[in-house]
This record gives C-alpha cells, structure tokens and sequence, in this order.
C-alpha cells in the first residue's frame, strides 16, 4: 500500500523475527477453514512485519468495525477520567434527570460508570432492542427505563446499549459529541484520518458500534495500546488506565477453549494466552500480544471469530522468534503470496444467448421482504446494469462481466458506499450475481434463472441469517 508520514513503519518479517512459513501457515489455515477474511496486518515491535488485502478490498478502504468500536469508546472514558471530566465512581443516573423513569430502583441507583465499562450494570438481556424501539429516539430515557434485576458489578451480560450510554455520558461531561472529542486526543495523533461513526436518533454516536476506519487504523490503535499509551514519545493515555482496561475487571465464563469466557475488562476482551483483544461482528479484530510485543489487525466477514482466533493461536503464536531471522525460500514465497491475495470471483460462462432475449426486459416481482417491486437487467460487452425498482425509487447496480466493477451504492447501509460487483453465467438459462460492499462485512449471491416469461431469484448472504432466503419470484411486465 501507499505508505505516507502517518503510515506505521515496514521491515521484513525476517528483520523483526517473524516466521514467514508461518505467515504463510495462516493463510493456509484461513483458507482451510473457510473463513473469508479481508485484511489483515501483523505488527511486532512497532513495525508493520506482514499485510495484505483480499481483492476487491483495498488498504485505504474503511471497515465496518461493528463492537470494536467499543474499545475506542472505552479510551474516551479513560481520557475523560485522566482530565477529570468525570470518574468511574460516577452515577449513571446523575448524567439524565430529565430521562429518569417515576420510581428509581436501587439497582438503578447503584449503576456507575465503571460498571458500563465492564458490562456488568445488572441487566438480564441486551438493552439494544429497547433502545431501537423507542418512539421518540430518546435511547438514554429508553435505557434508564428497563428493569435492573441484579446489583451492578456482580454479574456480566454483554450490553451494548451500555456503551451507547458511555457515549452519552461522554457527551453531557464535556460537551462534545464521542467523534469530536477523540478527533485532537487520540484520530490525529495518530493519523487517522476522516473516521465515521453512527448516530442515534438525537445525534449522540452510538459507542458500541458504528465507527469506520481502516485496518492500519486499528493496528495504530493496537499499538498505541502495546505502548502503554504512548505515541512517538507523546503520552495520550495513562499507563494504569491501559492496565485497568485491558485487565480483567469481571468474570464472563469459566475459561477453557472459549476466547469469549476468559474474562472482560473495560470493552475489551481477555483472551488466552495472556493476550487481550477488542473485537466486532462479522470478524473485526485488535489483537494485542504483549508477550510478543505484537499487534494484529484483521477485517473479515464470517461468522465463525473463535475460528478466526484459533487459527491466530496455532499459526501465529509461534510465529514470534527469539531474534531475526535469515532470509530463505519462504520470505519470497510470502510476498507473493500477500501481493496475490483475492477472494474468489466466479467465473462460469461470460456470455449466453439469453442476454438478448431478457436484456432490457423488465420482471414484476412478488411481494418480498425487500420490498423489491421489479428487476431488469441490461447487459453491455464489459458489463451489465442491474435495476430493482423500489417504492422510494430505482436502486442501479453495475455488475462485470466476470470481473469487479466498484461504484458508490446504498444496497448494505442505506447510504452510498462502495461495492464492487460482478456477473457470470452459471448456465445458459442461470445468471450468478455477486455484489461485495467492501466498506463492510457484506456480500450478497443471486442466483437468477430465468424460465419462459417468469424467473426465480435464488439468494444468499455471507453472514446475515439465513432463517428467511425464501426465493423471490417474478413475472415478465406486460
């Protein structure tokens, strides 16, 4: 990738110790796996020692970081402890008297900070749902609302509308929305450079979950967070704040093979190992191997993360030597695997005798889920325009001919961002689309046969559930 004066710095695999057989293990493994991965970068002693982008995702693309996010949330709080904005002894409830539902529990009462932090604040289920749901989009008066069946601190459940309220709490203490305040304290220090974040209904971001940034930007992070909270010789964090958070703070499960039973800090996870971690759905990961003086970064889109880390555990682990290494027949072997890496792009037949007869031709479509009215397609010697007419209006995808094509779309998020497409012919009366938002975890299949006057759109996602893929069924319009 293009490296500029905010980029980590780049030394060979051998020069900082590192195996690249084993590297090269690890690519095997995820492959052997199944795992679709995107990116992933591998640092020790603060050098970039192995990186590489599955095409069509690239090195300056942002990530979907899902609750990863979280960890970023997490050190905003510790800065603002650091400042005295405010402490982990304070009361949630002191932040929103104006939100406080008629009766205040005790368990309410007793809810601090710090107990956000840990997802310890004494709920039985994830409090999203309800903050989703609420009418007026006061997610905070939604929060506060919900019964607190446990004493806050005793017992953990993973909460992410608890670290929507750090966000809020974050916002009311110093006036500045999560996004703002970390922008001159921690995203300019260190390079990162026009990240995004969700919002709620009001305009407060959503702490859990939301932000987009790059997979360099979590190996900074990582990194800063290995340097006990030092970057280029400029402190950013207080080194018992990164002991605190990454520590155990509460107990989430009995050990053993379950990287998700080892512990839980301040939004971040304990793994095995004696390695910490903060991650997010669909495989977003910042690996932090103190032992190893390493970091990894990796953006994936899979539902299997415990793969994804146990393939971390038995190729990487002891992929950190003693010292450097000489350089042998596996460091050429390695560069060219990480220059060449892709995920598969189907390719069938390019063309049918078909694309005459439904070229241009466009298919009414029975009620779905997406409230997709029609489909038609056209094709193009190089390319094909695919257009699902919706109600709020015509959704257009350019498709390859056997190859990516990326342009702005809102087809994952609502809003435009970028995917990359492309078409095959699976058989001369079957079309296979392949559409990948490459700023996020998604990946939609369509299979579309066509039969007489009538077609069968068969579909599949990567990582959403499948519990209702049911065919779409269509019509040719008269």
């Amino acid at each position: 990738m293009q490296k500029t004066e905010t980029s980590l710095p780049r030394k060979s695999p051998e020069k900082l110790g590192i195996s690249p057989q084993k590297v090269i293990g690890f690519l095997d493994g995820l492959k052997e796996r199944g795992l679709e991965i995107h990116s992933f970068m591998l640092l020790r002693h603060g050098h970039v020692a192995a990186e590489g982008w599955w095409a069509p995702y690239a090195p300056e693309l942002p990530h979907m970081l899902f609750s990863l996010s979280k960890s970023f949330t997490s050190t905003a709080i510790g800065m603002a402890v650091q400042e005295g904005i405010l402490t982990l002894d304070d009361p949630v409830v002191s932040f929103f008297p104006e939100d406080l539902p008629a009766e205040v529990s005790e368990h309410l009462a007793a809810m601090q900070i710090r107990h956000l932090l840990m997802m310890g604040t004494g709920h039985d289920e994830d409090t999203m749902d309800a903050l989703h749901q609420a009418e007026d989009g006061n997610w905070a008066k939604a929060f506060l609302a919900l019964p607190v069946p446990h004493e806050p601190g005793t017992h953990f459940l993973y909460n992410t509308g608890a670290t929507y309220m750090l966000s809020a709490i974050l916002q009311k203490a110093s006036g500045q929305r999560l996004l703002d305040y970390l922008q001159s304290r921690l995203f300019e220090p260190l390079g990162i450079v026009n990240p995004t974040w969700q919002t709620c209904p009001r305009g407060i971001h959503t702490g859990g979950f939301g932000l987009n940034v790059t997979t360099e930007d979590i190996a900074k992070f990582g990194q800063l967070y290995l340097q006990k909270g030092v970057w280029q010789g400029k402190r950013l964090i207080e080194e018992a704040w990164i002991e605190e958070a990454t520590g155990k703070r509460i107990s989430n499960g009995d050990g053993g093979d379950s990287d998700w039973a080892q512990g839980y800090g301040y939004q971040f996870w304990r793994c095995r190992h004696g390695v910490y971690r903060g991650d997010g759905a669909f495989g977003q990961f910042c690996i932090v191997m103190p032992e190893q003086d390493g970091v990894i970064a990796i953006t994936a889109g899979t539902g299997d993360l415990q793969g994804v880390l146990n393939c971390v555990w038995d190729h990487l682990l002891d992929a950190f030597l003693p010292e450097p290494a000489d350089g042998d027949e596996w460091s050429s072997e390695l560069k060219e695997r990480l220059a060449k890496l892709s995920l598969d792009l189907p390719r069938f037949e390019p063309r049918s005798e078909l694309e005459a007869q439904i070229g241009g031709k466009s298919y009414d479509l029975e009620e779905n889920r997406y409230s997709l009215q029609s489909f038609r397609i056209d094709f193009t010697e190089e390319s094909a325009c695919l257009t699902f007419k919706k109600e709020e209006g015509d959704e257009l995808i350019t498709l390859g001919r056997q190859r990516w094509v990326t342009e702005l779309s809102p087809v994952f998020e609502g809003r435009d961002t970028l995917t990359s497409s492309s078409f095959t012919w699976k058989s001369p009366d079957t079309l296979l689309l392949t559409i990948r938002g490459i700023e996020t975890p998604f990946a939609i299949t369509m299979e579309v046969k066509f039969e007489e006057e009538s077609i069968v759109i068969d579909h599949r996602f990567n990582v959403f559930g499948q519990d209702d893929v049911s065919p779409i069924k269509g019509r040719a319009a008269e």
